[in-house]
């Protein structure tokens, strides 16, 4: 009995463990952003890019939109309130194009606009880096300056008289009158 409560014990410490370890939590966030992400690409898709492709490829086809291009096998009839004769779609047989496309269309849309903010992220990114790398560049430089300069503070008196000599400037020659 004491080696289950303990084991018990064991088996809660890990999960704790596990859920506190670090890629668990970035995964949880990772989840919860990816179900807003979606959202959003979703209604690019359907409400802005779809709609525009849609008119081209049925303006292409011929029909008012996609969904109304099929390829019947089968074709069932009914009549409607008027007597007119229409095609039954629940009890014929075709092959729906437009809900293929559509399907491949949402798909590409979809991974168009993750590739593109991929792509954007990924930009940022190597900026960042790049800042960070030259930040640390001139960082290592002012360090070095400043051991320099400390080094030439302890310097002997002659050597730092010989420097500042080198660092004088002689005036220019003063410029030549002009001949007459």
């Amino acid at each position: 009995m004491a080696e289950e409560k303990k084991e018990k014990k064991g088996f809660f410490k890990e999960f704790k463990e596990f859920i506190a370890r670090g890629n668990v939590l970035d995964l949880a966030v990772g989840i919860i952003v990816g179900g807003a992400f979606t959202a959003i690409v979703n209604a690019l898709c359907n409400n802005i890019l779809k709609p525009i492709i849609n008119w081209l490829l049925a303006a292409i086809f011929g029909a008012d939109s996609l969904t109304g291009i099929y390829t019947f096998l089968q074709t069932a009839y009914t009549t409607d309130e008027t007597g007119a004769q229409i095609i039954d779609l629940a009890n014929s047989i075709y092959i729906d194009w437009g809900t293929c496309i559509n399907a491949v269309l949402n798909f590409l849309l979809t991974a168009l606009v993750l590739f593109l903010i991929i792509k954007a992220v990924m930009k940022v990114s190597r900026m960042r880096e790049q800042a960070k790398k030259t930040l640390e560049e001139a960082t290592e430089k002012l360090k070095a300056e400043k051991a320099e300069d400390a080094a030439e503070a302890t310097a002997p008196e002659g050597a730092a008289a010989e420097k500042a000599e080198d660092a004088v400037q002689t005036p220019a020659d003063p410029p030549a009158s002009p001949q007459k």
